[in-house]
């Protein structure tokens, strides 16, 4: 995925559902990401999920982020998988 450095907070990068077929607990989900990062997670109906910016990125700074999101169901034990983002920024002339 590409992203303009001049993307304003709260832009969505992407949109991504999570599923697990088990009932009950077991079959609840939660998002999460790994590590300290300008983006966060943000729920948008049962299993549908969009991760969008939470501040001003400068690809001065940071040409490229590697974004990991952990889904884990609520059973007992929790289950877990991981998927990898790459998020590079696009450059935008400053002066």
């Amino acid at each position: 995925s590409t992203l303009s450095e001049a993307a304003p907070p709260d832009t969505v990068v992407a949109l991504f559902n999570v599923r697990d077929r088990d009932s009950g607990d077991n079959g609840r989900t939660t998002c999460e990401l790994t590590g300290e990062q300008p983006f966060r997670i943000t729920l948008l109906a049962a299993d549908a999920y969009a991760l969008v910016t939470s501040e001003t990125l400068d690809r001065e700074q940071v040409e490229e982020y590697n974004v990991t999101v952990r889904a884990r169901d609520e059973g007992s034990p929790a289950l877990s998988a991981s998927k990898t983002l790459l998020v590079r920024l696009l450059d935008v002339n400053d002066n």
